[in-house]
């Protein structure tokens, strides 16, 4: 058997095949000891192979854009359902890849929430209220939101497994839902688990009656053929969640082709914690910052990396509480072997920007396998004022960097310095003596992120129609849209499909006098309503 023969095949227009001509393997790393895993190995696709699912998808879109909206609802109903009759398998290998624990986090909370929000995008396809269908009667015009006419190209990041994978999270399902075929690249953090998901999409799809080129997925390509393929004239839409550096690259090279790309990069979160809080209960908000910090070793999106304390010996006391919880906490397993000299170089950056170290700053031994100590730093508020880009760099990880205000009138002013971010939170005294200063802090914030929150850390990010994850640049390249909450997260990646004087037979279901469910909410001549035209 050749060394190709050993390799894990790519899922290419309906079919496992083995990869044309790897220019490289791979193996799958356990995280918490270090050491490769055993099976198969992984390709790294050439461009053959990309270029044969740019076909496959170029077909199977066309071939989607027929598909009534109930079919689609069935696969991701099928497919919630297979990922969670193969749950154990599931849990299992994601254990074994990214060292995440098994319970709680992958089997009672990531994967439960995957399979959810795979029906939410089965329910918003279904109802068909995502695609606002307007009407104009009188100037005989229509219009409603539809498919992009080619696949989306999804990047699946490392930290989670199941709810952001490129071929079951929360892009893939908005893909789908709004009638596109989907080309998913694993993340190489957890490809086992990403074909173990790629076989019950494939399994699902045939079952309920996709196309063939519907879901299509490889493990890797070198960084020039992913840039070549965000910008590949059959690519409709590109989806990533990632780092800054290659986000915007990927953004470049989209963006240069006229490609629509949703990119999710990068968030420090900040926490404003002002007087009133810190008197009243600066020691309970101190733990539930350590919490935040510490939940999965520091590698959400949503993690505060940076808190900003208002002035006085309540702040003090909120420092001393809060070092003495991070200087405790054991480290916690990264998901890559690169990850903890990231979180190095991240630290160090903060460092040599002023900041001083309270606490940890070091990667840790070796036998806690790819892990960095809980780190805690501080800076003032006149420091952080004279060089706000550098300390706000995100360590993407266990660290937290926390801003000393020198007054309360600092607080405003610091609030200014920051870039866009996906959250940020406010905690302030319940009996209304922070009121002035939250009032001055929440129009300086308010357009600087996508979800406010007061009393609340950011981590949690529940999937409901109300949700926005997502927020100005540079957290995200777009403020205007949400990666999670059905339906809005499908529009990402619909196209505005408008009729001028179309022949009424010749018009979509949803566009045409009779309302097609009877329910389906329409904008009819300057109204919303369920009513026929």
């Amino acid at each position: 058997m050749s060394p190709i023969d050993t390799l894990h095949p790519i899922l290419v227009d309906g079919r496992w095949i083995r990869a044309g001509a790897p220019t490289g393997r791979f193996r799958a790393v356990d995280p918490s000891t270090k050491r490769e895993l055993g099976g198969r190995g992984y390709p790294v696709s050439d461009w053959p192979d990309l270029e044969a699912m740019l076909a496959a998808g170029r077909r199977a879109a066309a071939d989607m854009a027929r598909l009534p909206a109930g079919r689609i609802a069935d696969f991701l109903d099928t497919y919630a359902g297979a990922i969670e009759a193969r749950a154990a398998e599931l849990v299992e290998t994601a254990h074994r890849e990214t060292g995440l624990p098994t319970e709680p986090r992958l089997r009672n909370v990531e994967l439960p929430r995957t399979s959810g929000q795979l029906r939410q995008a089965a329910q918003a396809a279904r109802d068909g209220g995502w695609s606002r269908p307007t009407i104009d009667t009188a100037a005989g015009i229509r219009s409603v939101h539809g498919p992009l006419g080619g696949p989306v190209l999804v990047f699946g990041p490392n930290n989670f497994p199941f709810a952001f994978n490129g071929i079951a999270g929360g892009d893939f399902a908005a893909a789908i839902a709004a009638g596109n075929p989907v080309i998913a690249k694993a993340h190489p953090g957890h490809p086992g688990t990403s074909a173990l998901l790629a076989e019950a999409a494939l399994a699902s799809a045939e079952a309920t009656g996709l196309p063939a080129g519907a879901v299509q997925m490889f493990f890797h390509a070198d960084v020039g053929l992913g840039l070549r393929l965000a910008a590949d004239p059959a690519v409709a839409a590109v989806a990533f969640t990632g780092s800054r550096a290659a986000g915007m690259a990927l953004k470049a090279a989209a963006d240069k082709a006229g490609k629509p790309v949703y990119v999710e990069m990068s968030s420090v979160n900040p926490v404003f914690v002002l007087a009133g809080a810190l008197r009243e209960r600066g020691t309970a908000i101190a733990n539930e910052l350590h919490a935040s910090c510490a939940m999965g070793a520091g590698q959400f999106c949503t993690k505060p990396g940076l808190a900003v304390l208002a002035p006085g010996g309540h702040a003090e006391a909120f420092v001393e509480a809060l070092r003495h919880l991070t200087a405790a906490a054991a480290p916690g397993v990264l998901l890559t072997p690169r990850s903890p000299q990231a979180v190095a170089d991240a630290v160090a950056r903060l460092r040599s920007a002023g900041a001083d170290l309270l606490a940890g700053g070091g990667i840790a031994d070796a036998a806690a396998g790819h892990a960095f100590q809980p780190t805690l730093l501080r800076v003032s508020g006149r420091r952080f004022l004279e060089d706000p880009v550098a300390l706000q760099s995100e360590a993407f990880g266990p660290v937290c960097l926390l801003v000393a205000a020198d007054s309360t009138e600092q607080l405003p002013r610091i609030a200014e310095a920051m870039e866009g971010n996906l959250t940020a939170a406010v905690y302030s005294d319940t009996g209304g003596a922070d009121d002035e200063t939250y009032d001055a802090l929440e129009r300086i914030l308010r357009p600087r992120v996508g979800r406010l929150l007061n009393d609340r850390m950011p981590t949690g990010v529940a999937v409901s129609a109300a949700m926005n994850h997502g927020g100005p640049f540079p957290s995200t390249g777009h403020p205007g849209f949400t990666a999670v909450g059905f339906p809005a997260a499908a529009i990402r990646f619909s196209a505005l499909h408008c009729y001028d004087n179309v022949r009424h037979h010749r018009l979509p279901p949803s566009l045409r006098d009779h309302n097609p469910t009877g329910a389906l909410l329409r904008w009819i001549d300057g109204e919303w309503t369920t009513r026929d035209a």
